[in-house]
């Protein structure tokens, strides 16, 4: 049986990700695909290390998406709203690889109570901010 591959948004893989891919990478792979405003720092994220991160290439993600929320982005950047959106929707999956990425390493690394931008913790979903309540009861 032969079996043909399309291009797809991420170089390397094809439109259903490979077999062996890990859930985790998915998700960047995803989050790229739907906010292109991250390709950059997926490219420059890849180059550095050699391979997805997820963990480490979602430091990237959260310090973005504050600055966004902030309004001290450029304008060529992602908002923090559509990204909000799109962890919101892949937190609702109950994906355990998905929701380890999310939790430690969006969720946990968002602003403590007594730095700028923590306000961004008001804007989450329902989903995740009943997970960032159980990781962070203080806030």
């Amino acid at each position: 049986m032969t079996t043909t591959t399309t291009s797809s948004e991420m170089p390397g893989e094809t439109p259903g990700g490979s077999p062996s891919e890990t859930p985790s990478v998915r998700l960047v792979s995803d989050l790229v695909a739907r906010i292109p405003e991250f390709r950059d720092v997926y490219e420059n994220h890849v180059f550095r290390q050699g391979v997805v991160l997820p963990h480490v290439f979602f430091w990237d993600v959260v310090q973005d998406t504050v600055r966004s929320f902030l309004g001290e982005a450029p304008a060529t950047a992602a908002d923090w709203r559509r990204t909000l959106a799109f962890l919101e929707e892949q937190s609702c999956r109950g994906v355990l690889g998905i929701d380890e990425v999310i939790v430690t390493s969006f969720l946990g690394d968002l602003p403590s109570p007594h730095e700028p931008g923590h306000a961004i913790v008001q804007q989450l979903g329902p989903v995740m901010a009943a997970k960032f309540v159980r990781i962070r009861p203080l806030g």
